[in-house]
């Protein structure tokens, strides 16, 4: 047994201390951003080198959950330049049909992934639809509740030596350690997160998780060493916990709550309540797999969220909320967000002696 002494902070713990700004009005921030895949290579020889994969736009992330993920929130998020992670309940003559679609509205090769678990169903199904849609698939979403396995390891590095012009996004991890691990197997952008999801109950059940500030400060600094990138998945309640998230070196940030409810989710209104479940509860696995296996727990519980009509009104408001913070902060750039943050504690932990 060991106990590491050092604090580690969630997003409830700190706020951004106000700095002293240039910028006049809220329209000069640019959340805008560029980065380059460092695993992904493009097959299209230049000067005997193949090109590097690159990303450009607003890195915001739909969850891949029911009821988030779908293929109407992605084509509603394109526009605004934000990336949408599909959920995995798709069939793969769907994904060809909406990546092959002649109603195609630009972008969804840029912004939208495939996501796909680590069985040899899943792997048939990703190369069966990209056998038939080709390029305008990039992305793809390798996504298990725990990135720490050996298998799911295995999986990335030959899914890598398998598709070398494929940007993986893969998770998820909370550690360090990990994230390096899954950037050197083939993966360009790690999701890291365990338990802070608004519906997610894995700290609940097995004790297991880490505060998601800290899983953001740590994994990103492991990340960038390497030239890869991480998205924050999880515990995002409001626009000013993004802020926080970016602020702490995510290049993206993933939501699930913050994105259910709305009409392009296709959940089911009653009242003026939607319900929203998080992808290892009970629900969803009575949903896709015809109840929960009897070796495991529900990870995952299901919830009513406000019916909240067009999911552009909530891009506005928290686009907003985040050209804001930016400029509270001096940050002209939301590249530029994170070297103009300092944290300010709000909590105070006792400190314990162990013995």
């Amino acid at each position: 047994m060991i106990i590491e002494p050092d604090i580690k902070l969630d997003f409830k713990d700190v706020l951004i201390r106000p700095k002293r700004s240039t910028l006049t009005t809220r329209k000069e921030v640019d959340l805008n951003r560029k980065f380059s895949f460092v695993n992904a290579k493009l097959d299209i020889p230049y000067q005997g080198h193949k090109l590097i994969s690159e990303y450009s736009g607003i890195p915001i992330m739909a969850s891949n959950m029911d009821g988030v993920g779908t293929l109407e929130v992605a084509d509603a998020l394109i526009p605004h330049g934000m990336f949408t992670c599909l959920t995995k309940i798709y069939s793969g003559k769907e994904l060809i049909e909406y990546f092959l679609s002649n109603n195609n509205k630009g972008g969804r090769s840029d912004y939208v992934a495939m996501s796909i678990g680590i069985t040899e169903e899943d792997r048939k199904k990703f190369n069966d639809v990209y056998e038939q849609v080709g390029e305008k698939l990039r992305y793809v979403c390798i996504d298990v509740a725990n990135g720490y396995t050996e298998r799911f390891c295995n999986f990335i590095s030959d899914f890598r030596n398998r598709y070398s012009n494929i940007v993986i996004i893969a998770g998820n991890v909370c550690t360090a350690d990990q994230t390096q691990e899954l950037i050197l197997k083939g993966a360009d952008i790690v999701k890291c997160g365990i338990g802070p999801g608004s519906v997610c109950t894995t700290r609940v059940k097995t004790g297991v998780g880490y505060p998601q500030l800290s899983t953001i400060i740590e994994c990103s600094d492991a990340a960038h060493g390497l030239g890869g990138h991480i998205i924050s998945d999880g515990g995002c309640t409001v626009a000013g916990d993004i802020a926080k998230a970016f602020g702490g070196g995510a290049d993206f940030v993933m939501l699930g709550g913050m994105m259910a409810g709305h009409d392009e989710g296709g959940g089911k209104i009653s009242g003026n309540k939607v319900q929203f479940y998080g992808m290892s509860s009970e629900t969803a696995n009575d949903k896709h797999f015809g109840g929960l296996r009897n070796y495991r727990a529900a990870e995952g519980k299901t919830v009513e969220v406000p019916y909240r009509g067009k999911i552009t009104d909530t891009v506005q408001d928290i686009l907003g909320g985040l050209r804001s913070a930016c400029t509270y902060s001096g940050a002209r750039r939301l590249k530029d967000l994170c070297k103009c943050t300092t944290f300010i504690r709000t909590t105070v932990q006792e400190n314990k002696i162990y013995s």
